[in-house]
């Protein structure tokens, strides 16, 4: 069973290399669909290997890509010419920037496979075994659209020749229709017991489904609902990415221990004056090292300063920033409840937070709703260092274009040269 597994993990991971196009996983019908639970099993466990792995995982493009366009981290050599281009930004970045491509390719060929895996759980009749196959899937699906509609303005309607493209809003709601589903389907058949010793540890699918969903739901402009969603997350269960000596830690793997490619930016994690930590903020020497002999003098630590670090997908700081900010926005406006919750983030304490994540600062008080919303970007940059989300919070908080160096990025060439229907490239 698990040699069969492996060697399906493995096959999985070769096509996602090297294949450009996949059917429509939209018209997969049961002679294609995967029949067997533990060909399913196997399929769905490789989705989380695609994410991860390495150059080509999304996990390290997604941190890569945001990090050099917001300014959290600058560049160490310029002979890493994909990484050269995000970092000068602007017309520099094109379609045939490598770490684009990956993030683009990745985050279709899992989509694919996903749809492959619920449209093949659901036909088990292990019903608990099929809604963990269908929530687990779902997750990679629904982190692989988000991924995309981060940094695109328009996204793949589904995976396949010739497909349509949609708003990227539209993205985000199709996420959270695929998390509808899952949750649904959860409910229905609670997950197995059996599903989830198949699966990797720490990362409890419901409540880490949940967690995204409020995420989208605020990338939207749902407040309200995002706020209801974002109450029902249960922050002392950990969402994390595990690794180990076969399949490591990406970007301790390709940044932190070759100190060959990118660093943080410095100790302000890149903001600009008047949002900058508070210099007993305990975040910073979480995620940062000071070198005070040897360049760079700023290096990258927490959830990357070793090979096998487990990496968040969504930090319990996250949630409650997602709760403080959906108040801010929401009708009617509670600024109450915003103040009390962006207090939470920034008196909570490392020893408090199931990840270790905390600033440990006294509480702030009488803010009117400007003011809030900007400590809530401000904590959201610092919290949420590196998490590959900060370029959206740009433009959700309405940043000024000269703090980032790209607003959205062009299509990959690989797509624009097989798909007549790929949208123009924005201007900036």
């Amino acid at each position: 069973m698990k040699k069969y597994i492996i060697y399906l993990i493995c096959a999985t991971f070769l096509i996602a290399s090297c294949n450009k196009e996949f059917t429509n996983p939209g018209s997969v019908d049961s002679d294609r669909a995967l029949s067997s639970d533990k060909a399913i099993t196997a399929v769905a466990i490789g989705l989380q290997r695609i994410y991860v792995s390495g150059r080509l995982g999304s996990l390290f493009n997604t941190s890569t890509i945001s990090g050099f366009a917001t300014n959290e981290v600058t560049l160490l050599n310029a002979g890493n010419l994909p990484e050269l281009q995000l970092s000068t930004g602007g017309s520099s970045v094109d379609g045939t920037n490598s770490i684009l491509s990956n993030l683009w390719t990745t985050s279709n060929k899992i989509i694919y496979d996903a749809d492959l895996v619920i449209a093949g759980a659901a036909n088990l009749g292990d019903k608990g075994y099929a809604s963990g196959l269908i929530a687990y899937a779902t997750l990679f699906k629904a982190l692989s659209i988000g991924n995309m509609a981060m940094f695109w303005e328009k996204v793949p309607s589904s995976t396949g020749k010739n497909v349509a493209f949609i708003d990227r809003i539209d993205g985000y709601k199709l996420a959270v229709t695929a998390i509808d589903k899952a949750l649904s389907a959860a409910t229905a058949s609670p997950i197995s017991s059996s599903f989830n010793a198949a699966v990797p540890a720490n990362l409890n699918l419901v409540n880490t489904l949940t967690a995204l969903k409020a995420r989208y739901l605020l990338f939207i402009g749902d407040y309200n609902n995002a706020l209801t969603v974002a109450n029902a997350v249960d922050l002392t269960k950990p969402c994390l990415l595990n690794f180990d000596a076969i399949t490591l830690n990406p970007l301790f793997e390709v940044v932190t221990s070759t100190n060959n490619v990118y660093q943080p930016r410095d100790i302000n994690l890149g903001l600009p004056t008047g949002l900058q930590p508070d210099a007993n903020d305990k975040r910073i020497p979480f995620y940062t090292l000071l070198n005070t002999t040897i360049a760079p003098l700023v290096r990258l630590k927490s959830f990357y300063d070793n090979s096998t670090r487990s990496i968040p997908l969504i930090l319990p700081g996250e949630i409650i920033l997602i709760k403080a900010e959906a108040n801010a926005r929401k009708t009617p406006i509670d600024l109450g409840n915003s103040l009390i919750e962006l207090n939470k983030v920034i008196t909570k304490t490392p020893a408090s937070d199931v990840v270790g994540v905390g600033a440990d600062l006294p509480p702030l008080s009488g803010l009117s709703q400007l003011s809030l919303l900007d400590q809530i970007y401000k904590n959201r940059c610092i919290e949420l260092y590196l998490s590959g989300l900060k370029l959206e919070d740009m433009r959700r908080f309405g940043r000024p274009i000269a703090e980032r160096k790209r607003n959205f990025f062009p299509y990959p060439f690989k797509e624009r040269d097989n798909n007549p229907n790929t949208p123009t490239d924005p201007t900036f």
